[in-house]
């Protein structure tokens, strides 16, 4: 059996308006296609369904979400940091994705979202 290389991962909590959350999919969309294309390993957008969790203050009391606004977590997965470098140097160059991203026209507030990168511990 070949041994799997450790990958990493950059990772997001985002609280995102209801009211947006259609203009949202649409920016994650672009951003999917963009990533993939530039060599991304998978790429994942997931709005809550079930944060009512028994254990920890969850996501919605860690990024403090207001009313109307739901969460989404995202992340995007590589084969490296090194690799992870690479392909959003490529990313943050792509037309296309800088045509379609004005930060002053988001569907959520940037500077509420949560971000890290992380390198893989376990895997299945």
């Amino acid at each position: 059996m070949a041994k799997k290389t450790a990958q990493y991962v950059d990772g997001f909590v985002i609280p995102v308006p209801k009211r947006k959350l259609a203009a949202y999919r649409r920016l994650a969309q672009l951003g999917c296609k963009v990533w993939m294309r530039h060599g991304a390993l998978d790429y994942r957008e997931c709005v809550d369904a079930d944060l009512k969790v028994p254990c920890g203050p969850g996501f919605p009391r860690g990024i403090k979400v207001k009313s109307g606004e739901t969460v989404v977590f995202s992340y995007i997965v590589y084969k490296s940091r090194a690799h992870r470098d690479r392909v959003n140097a490529a990313v943050m160059k792509d037309p296309e994705l800088s045509a379609g991203c004005d930060p002053n026209k988001m569907p959520f507030d940037w500077k509420r979202m949560l971000v890290g990168g992380f390198e893989t511990l376990v895997s299945s």
